[in-house]
């Protein structure tokens, strides 16, 4: 069974794109390249099968280039980032992009932050408090990347990155710089609506305030959800989204689902819609525990979760 409680094929054998191919395309790049690289360490679940490549480009120059370049090979990209995801145990095939090396923040007048698109959201926090700015204090708490943020429109019930958000600049699938502003991109639940490339930096208009202020926004919110959610565990953050008028995790909770397990992956005890890994939980795993909560949900509360998750990759 899949995570939507369809019966799936039998796993076919992992493919791969030709090996001197890919080294053509990432041959003249400046950043660390690897083959065959476990992806477990890039995730927040710490769960993943290899990528035929891993490139953690030197700077923006070096992702303009290996975009170009993967697009005239007609070899796919797939940037990680964000937190809720679930890498497949098979892998990814073609390239995968960590912009890890991308880590400048720079302040301009106005309150404005400049942040490249590797920036971990704890750190661009910490920035921010330094510099007295608010507006990010409804992040306190999340692991993901500023580009990963952005991409998926992270959000708290304090707010959301489209809250921040003055403009983006993207690398697009052409190997062409581009800034866009806010006002020119639909933002969703969970999702920014951008065209196809790669987001490596993004403006944010935050406001002067007090720094003590601040810091005692960031620090009461870290506390509630140190209290509430299962910090010191890997895991996805929230796996469903939200019914109408419902919450997942109340759900979960009324049908008796909290500790549930398959293999090591576990619904959280802390907060029923999160799964945790403890300690050598597959993607197999959790798609598996997936598929058995939803079934579960939909015979005693006759509703139908759908995931806020994103699950990609090969079987």
């Amino acid at each position: 069974m899949n995570a939507d409680g369809q019966r799936t094929k039998r796993p076919r054998t992992r493919s791969r794109f030709d090996r001197k191919g890919l080294e053509a395309v990432v041959a003249d790049l400046r950043g660390r390249i690897r083959f065959d690289a476990s992806l477990e360490a890039y995730t927040s679940f710490k769960i993943g099968g290899p990528a035929d490549v891993l490139v953690e480009p030197a700077d923006v120059e070096d992702v303009r280039r290996l975009v170009s370049q993967a697009s005239a090979a007609r070899i796919p990209i797939f940037v990680l980032g964000g937190t809720n995801l679930l890498i497949r145990d098979g892998g990814i095939r073609g390239i995968v992009v960590s912009l890890s090396k991308l880590r400048g923040i720079h302040e301009e007048p106005g309150a404005v932050l400049y942040a490249e698109g590797g920036v971990g959201m704890p750190t661009l926090i910490g920035h921010a408090i330094r510099r007295s700015l608010s507006g990010l204090e409804w992040a306190a708490g999340i692991p993901g990347t500023v580009g990963g943020c952005l991409v998926m429109n992270a959000g708290t019930r304090l707010g959301e990155m489209k809250d921040a958000v003055k403009a983006v600049r993207l690398i697009t699938m052409k190997g062409e710089l581009r800034d866009l502003p806010a006002s020119s991109i639909p933002f969703q639940y969970r999702r920014a609506v951008l065209p196809k490339g790669i987001v490596v930096g993004v403006w944010l208009q935050l406001r002067q305030g007090l720094r003590g202020e601040i810091e005692r926004v960031v620090k009461d919110y870290l506390h509630y959800r140190k209290d509430t959610q299962p910090l010191t565990m890997p895991s996805a953050g929230c796996v469903f989204k939200n019914p109408p008028d419902d919450s997942a995790g109340r759900l979960l909770e009324a049908a008796g689902l909290k500790g549930a397990r398959v293999g090591d992956a576990e619904v959280s005890m802390k907060h029923g819609n999160f799964i945790v890994n403890r300690g050598h939980a597959s993607a197999a795993d959790v798609i598996q525990l997936i598929s058995k909560v939803r079934q579960t949900i939909k015979r005693k509360a006759g509703v139908r979760l759908d995931l806020e998750l994103k699950i990609v990759g090969e079987a």
